[in-house]
């Protein structure tokens, strides 16, 4: 019986890089897939592009109102009739055989393990590149894995391929969250099922000027969802909460948002405070630095 692998690939506004992104899908080695493109709520003629492809395998779905990347993943799951999930990036490239490597290691691995992530080159113009994420202590299988990710992303959706049934429902990522939301998934995912962590990549990426990695705003309000979402969680969890709230104070001092920025590393710091010595970049030593010394001014 064929594997059907459903392939979801939001899309905005990107006929530039679109047709490139499909066409990795359907060369891929492994045949046996649906590509599910959702429009979401484009301006440009996303669908005369989509139907473009001449490829029975494509469906194009078209939402009546913009939602985010995350929103438009929920409706491609909504229409998802594959054995297996996986989401491409109007923007990336999948290399030919991630598919068929992918399922082969499943096939191979126990049965609780029910996610195979890879790696991805990401191109940051012509002349960087890294490996992401970076292929030094991978996720191991005997490892508390939940731990690990609510401090460490290890998984970019694209990069990744699910068993239909590792989390239930269809509704799989937080469409209030307008960046992070594959990070805020994976915290979610590791308490449902286990992942194994090939480093391996798999998919070409490229970072681009509207690319949401690039959003300072959009990446502090990821953290801050995580934060709020595992606020149980974490109140036993002290290192991984402080280590969560340094990297969004991180984001407020890039935004300016000084005084927020000393709150949430002075929190961090009362949860455990070797991580401001090991953790705390050199930028944000000189904003407590300089909040001190304008806080000791105003008070002479």
């Amino acid at each position: 019986m064929p594997n059907i692998v459903s392939v979801i690939l939001p899309t905005y506004n990107r006929s530039h890089s679109l047709v490139a992104a499909m066409n990795s899908v359907l060369i891929q080695s492994h045949k046996d897939l649906e590509l599910i493109v959702v429009d979401d709520a484009s301006s440009e003629d996303i669908e005369s592009v989509v139907l473009g492809v001449a490829d029975t395998r494509v469906k194009y779905v078209r939402r009546s109102q913009n939602g985010g990347a995350a929103a438009a993943r929920n409706t491609g799951l909504a229409h998802a009739t594959g054995d297996y999930i996986a989401f491409q990036d109007s923007d990336d490239i999948w290399l030919p055989n991630k598919l068929e490597r992918q399922l082969n290691l499943l096939a191979s691995l126990p049965e609780h393990v029910q996610v195979v992530t890879g790696a991805k080159i990401v191109y940051y113009g012509p002349t960087r590149m890294l490996q992401a994420p970076p292929p030094e202590r991978p996720l191991r299988l005997d490892e508390n894995q939940l731990v690990r990710l609510l401090t460490e992303n290890r998984i970019s959706v694209q990069n990744a391929l699910f068993q239909k049934g590792c989390f239930p429902g269809t509704n799989w990522f937080d469409e209030c969250a307008s960046a992070n939301e594959d990070w805020e998934f994976a915290i979610r995912l590791a308490q449902h099922t286990t992942i194994y962590e090939d480093i391996e990549p798999v998919v070409l990426g490229f970072i681009s000027a509207d690319s949401i990695s690039m959003n300072d705003r959009r990446e502090l309000i990821g953290y801050l969802r995580i934060l709020r979402k595992n606020r149980i969680i974490l109140r036993g969890l002290k290192n991984q909460r402080s280590m969560l709230m340094i990297g969004a104070s991180r984001y407020f001092l890039k935004l300016g948002k000084r005084s927020t920025a000393r709150k949430f590393l002075m929190a961090s710091f009362l949860d455990n405070p070797p991580n401001i010595r090991l953790l705390i970049s050199p930028v944000v030593k000189r904003a407590i630095h300089l909040g001190s010394w304008r806080a000791n001014r105003a008070g002479a």
